[in-house]
């Protein structure tokens, strides 16, 4: 774990253009008051952003993603077996229509995951 917290700093220093523009509307509780914390450590992985109150995680995919496809959905697979829903977004999009993305993510918010605060089993 000690690794993913090292590297997890290192990406909070070297942020995508989207992720930078997302992290402006998320930090300091500036979206309907919910804490979320960037380049975050979850088991194995390290995700974009987390909210761990509504076990919300929204992962900003560049263009790299698109031949990742398998290796994503594995790791989705792990987030939401950990009791966490998981929103992605395009890095294009993201920068294209903001506005969109940011009401999505907090529509997702004030309507919470069944799991909120009680993660499903792992398994």
């Amino acid at each position: 774990m000690v690794v993913n917290v090292e590297r997890a700093r290192k990406l909070r220093h070297t942020q995508t253009d989207g992720e930078r523009k997302i992290w402006s509307f998320l930090r300091a509780r500036r979206l309907g008051g919910y804490k979320f914390r960037r380049q975050h450590p979850i088991g194995p992985y390290i995700v974009d952003f987390c909210c761990r109150e509504e076990f919300l995680v929204i992962e900003i995919d560049g263009s790299q993603h698109g031949a990742r496809r398998g290796k994503d959905a594995l790791r989705t697979r792990y987030l939401e077996n950990q009791g966490y829903r998981v929103m992605r977004f395009g890095a294009d999009t993201t920068m294209r229509e903001t506005e969109t993305v940011i009401e999505t993510i907090f529509d997702a918010l004030k309507n919470p995951h069944p799991a909120s605060g009680h993660p499903l089993p792992k398994g």
